[in-house]
């Protein structure tokens, strides 16, 4: 009996053990598994959650950078063309007088031929140089009298010449790439 005693306890015993070795091995089951399940899957929602901001954040500074480099492109080449229309501006005196020399000589004797035809040469060349950057002549003669290219300095009554329109050009005006560097002086015929 005392066999058999022994057997039942060390049965007992060894039952007690295997359970309690099946309990903290076995994964859990019901809820706390769906727990588990559920976390990993709010982990990996929060990771692609993460991946889609960054990569929203990096595709605007993309963008950001490309419109930074189109502005300060487009910048630089306003501040060239400011340059070269400030640079024009202070050389169009130069022209004006080149120009009146050549039409004051003009009416010269022949003696003076030469010397007409070598400021002449210099003011040809001064405006091909001119038109090389882009500087263009406003047409002033003629023309219908518009405030944004000319600068009225006078008014007359001409019958010659429809009303509102350009008799006489004092001073030439220019303009580089669309943009007036100096209005034309003019008289208009009312």
């Amino acid at each position: 009996m005392e066999e058999n005693k022994e057997k039942e306890l060390d049965e007992e015993v060894i039952n007690e053990s295997i359970n309690e070795a099946v309990d903290n091995s076995v994964e859990p089951c019901g809820d706390e598994a769906a727990d588990e399940e559920t976390k990993e899957n709010k982990e990996l929602t929060d990771a692609k959650a993460k991946a889609d901001e960054y990569l929203d954040k990096y595709q605007r500074l993309m963008a950001e950078f490309y419109n930074f480099r189109e502005r300060t492109s487009k910048e630089k080449a306003a501040m060239y063309d400011d340059g070269v229309r400030d640079t024009v501006e202070k050389i169009l005196p130069v022209v004006d007088n080149l120009e009146r020399a050549v039409a004051a000589q003009k009416n010269k004797t022949e003696a003076d031929e030469s010397f007409i035809k070598g400021v002449d040469m210099i003011l040809k060349q001064f405006k091909e140089t001119l038109k090389a950057l882009g500087v263009e002549e406003i047409p002033a003669v003629g023309e219908k009298f518009n405030p944004q290219l000319h600068s009225a300095v006078s008014h007359i009554e001409d019958e010659n010449f429809e009303e509102n329109t350009v008799s006489i050009e004092m001073l030439k005006g220019y303009t580089h790439k669309g943009k007036v560097i100096r209005h034309s002086m003019v008289q208009v015929a009312n």
